[in-house]
Parts: structure tokens; sequence; C-alpha cells
């Protein structure tokens, strides 16, 4: 198999959209050529910047400055689509999960896989603990498996969480905690990684679209249905929730907790919420096909949308401030 660090094929470019008195001026990410289905910041390294990671359809992750989109590098090696994504806070390491049948852990300087993880279906999400050494994924295998890289074999589980009725479609990591989250069909899992054994769920009247920690891991934001919830990260009891005006396909909360932003599963436009009152703010039209995928950047000042048609879009959360390419 080859697995190489590719050329760039991608810039960012900027279109308007007016929503009641302010003037929103997206940046439009290109280079993927199938449908985006994941997202994921780092946070500011020592340089200065952070970035972005994206996970398509089309095989190859991109690697991007975070406050411009600009083309870092993509990671060429799946066979498959590539469904899941996370990148460490410090940037080093990116970790993805295909439709071929395997995860991998990418060094970000080089664009070398670092070690692949072999599954027996398609993976369909994952996640790193801060430090880079823990890698969860969850897919098709109706499975969550816990790996250790420091481990003797590290491509050998150290954990597996099994009796899961349906693929798992998201899930989370908390190795400070020993807690993994999970959305398998209409439920949220809870599980202690200590006795690998599940602790609590929680029910939905439709299915769990995604999980995602807010950036002080103080929330999981969960989506199901035309609601987007917020749990306590620790004690997984529910905080807030909110009745949005699409079928939610993901949500993300501002690092400040002004505001929260939600896709839908078959709606073009980006929505903005208030975190208070979870009254619409903002409704913003760019995309051509549904927002799978939304993310915010470690400062706020931006957050990123990935959609059906390829693209990646940057968002001010203020429009009008001097930020990045704006």
């Amino acid at each position: 198999m080859s697995e190489t660090w590719q050329t760039p094929h991608g810039s960012a470019s900027a279109s308007t959209e007016s929503s009641g008195s302010a003037k929103q001026i997206s940046l439009t990410c290109t280079g993927h050529s199938r449908p985006v289905n994941d997202l994921s910041f780092s946070s500011f390294v020592a340089t200065g910047d952070y970035f972005l990671l994206s996970a398509c359809k089309d095989s190859i992750p991109i690697l991007r400055k975070g406050s411009t989109g600009d083309w870092v590098g993509s990671f060429k090696g799946h066979k498959g689509a590539v469904w899941g994504t996370r990148i460490t806070p410090n940037a080093s390491l990116s970790v993805t999960g295909s439709a071929d049948f395997t995860a991998k852990v990418w060094d970000n300087v080089t664009g070398q896989p670092v070690v692949s993880f072999e599954h027996q279906h398609i993976v369909k999400t994952v996640d790193v603990s801060d430090d880079g050494r823990y890698v969860l994924t969850g897919g098709n295998e109706k499975k969550l498996k816990l790996f250790d890289q420091r481990s003797p074999s590290p491509t050998t589980p150290v954990r597996l969480l099994e009796g899961l009725n349906n693929d798992v479609k998201t899930c989370l990591l908390d190795t400070t905690h020993g807690l993994v989250f999970n959305g398998d069909g209409k439920e949220m899992r809870v599980w202690d990684l200590r006795k690998s054994t599940q602790v609590s769920t929680r029910i939905f009247e439709q299915e769990v679209t995604d999980l995602r920690f807010s950036w002080d891991k103080k929330y999981i934001v969960c989506t199901a249905g035309k609601r987007v919830f917020f749990y306590n990260a620790i004690t997984a009891s529910l905080e807030k929730q909110f009745d949005v005006s699409v079928d939610a396909s993901c949500a993300a909360l501002h690092p400040q907790e002004l505001k929260f932003v939600v896709g839908g599963t078959n709606d073009l436009w980006v929505r903005e919420y208030d975190f208070a009152s979870g009254s619409e703010l903002e409704v913003y039209k760019g995309h051509h096909g549904p927002v799978h995928c939304t993310s915010f950047s470690p400062d706020g000042q931006l957050y990123a949308t990935g959609s059906e048609d390829g693209t990646i879009r940057l968002w001010q959360t203020f429009p009008g401030t001097s930020y990045g390419l704006w």
C-alpha cells in the first residue's frame, strides 16, 4: 500500500452572505472531490497557529491552517471513504477511520502513517487522547476498540467494548476520567474504561447523529432529530436541551458558550443559536448540499462546516472582525 504526503490541490476563496444587519463573508476551502464527513481543530501550537483536519469520502484527509483554510498537506493511503477524523491538541498527530476497514495514525510533520489498526468492517468514528497515546475506534463492527500506542502490541486493542445493537456512528474518549461515550441507533452509551463496562445509557426519539465535546470538555454536545442536547461530560446528566428548526446532523458550542452552530441532515443552511435561550440568531446560506459536520476554532473566532457539496466553509463568529483572511 502506497502512503505518501500528497501535493496541494485546494485553496480558500471568499463569498458573501447577508443575514439581518451583519454581512457574513465565508471562506470556501476546496480540494476535496466528494462529501466532507468530519472536521477537527487542533489547539494553538508554539508558532501561534492552529490547524484543521477534514475527512472525506474521496479517501484523502486534508490538513489546513485553521485561521485561513490554507492547504498544509494531504494524507494519501486509505483505499476507501474516510468517515471520521481527529487531530491531537498539539497538532502533532492525526487519526482517521475509513471504509477500507482501517484506522490510521499519521505524523503531521512528515505526513507518514505511524500505525494502522485493522478492523473487520467500516470504521465510522475515531477519537484520540490529548497526549496522542490512546486511540478509540467504532463503526460497523458494532463495538468500540481502544488502542494504546505505547503497548508492546499497539495494534491489539487494550479494551474492547461490546454488546451494541447498532453500528457505532460517533464516539468520544476521556482518558482523564476513564470514560467513553458513543452514539449508536437511538442511544448514547456511557462506558467505564476501568471495568470495560457500560454504566448508563440515554435513549432518544430519533437516531443520534453526532457527539462532540465542548472545547473545555465541560459538555457533550449531542444531536438527535430536531434537538440539540448538552450533557455534563463527567456525570452525563442533562444540562440543557433546545429544539431547532431542522433535523440536526451536527452541532458545536462556542468556547465561551456564547452560541452554538447547527447543521441539518437535509438542509443547506448554517444556523446559529443563542446558548442561553436557544433562540435562533442567524441563518447563513453558502453550501450547495447538506451540512455534515461543524466545529469551532480554539479561540472561537470562527467555525468550520463540511458539506455534501465537497467543500469546507469557514464562517466568522463575529462578522466584520479583522481576523485571518478577513
